[in-house]
């Protein structure tokens, strides 16, 4: 009984962009929390690097919202045998953190548009982006936020992880 407990918590998490925008309009009302912080990606496969990314994310304020890119998003950017897991299974590992919060994704190519509707007051992204070139970091900052670029974990990237796949396939 309990294991169906957890589970209804887990996708009680992930929650469309319209949805969740008035979700946290009421909670901010209601004084829940003070400072929401947005991050987005492909996590495509969850690692460690992710994992310590997110959990830093988690501690620049009281609540965490991860936007996941949507599936032909994730074609767009790392090609056409990208993603290995769908969108719904990615939703559900991400959710399934202690970390986040909030889950939910976008279709376009740039979360602006659920940044606008959020409206979150810090923005975070890793390292191997500089904060100038951050979706959305122009209109937090305007409206008060901040925007972080945290430390990226060299060698532990999705990427790498499918690199060695292959590698270890070709030499059988």
């Amino acid at each position: 009984m309990k294991a169906k407990t957890k589970l209804r918590n887990r996708l009680a998490k992930i929650k469309p962009a319209t949805s969740l925008a008035r979700s946290l309009a009421k909670d901010r009302k209601s004084k829940k929390f003070k400072k929401l912080v947005f991050t987005n990606g492909c996590f495509d496969l969850i690692h460690k690097g992710h994992v310590s990314y997110l959990e830093a994310a988690r501690k620049k304020g009281d609540r965490l919202v991860v936007a996941l890119n949507a599936d032909e998003s994730v074609r767009k950017l790392k090609g056409a045998d990208r993603p290995l897991n769908k969108l719904e299974d990615r939703l559900e590992v991400m959710a399934a953190l202690e970390c986040v919060d909030y889950v939910t994704w976008f279709e376009e190519d740039t979360p602006l548009s659920i940044i606008l509707q959020l409206k979150p007051n810090v923005i975070v992204k890793g390292g191997d982006w500089k904060p100038d070139q951050i979706v959305g970091a122009r209109e937090v900052l305007a409206s008060g936020g901040k925007v972080y670029s945290l430390p990226y974990i060299e060698g532990k990237s999705t990427s790498a992880l499918i690199q060695k796949a292959r590698e270890i396939g070709e030499a059988r």
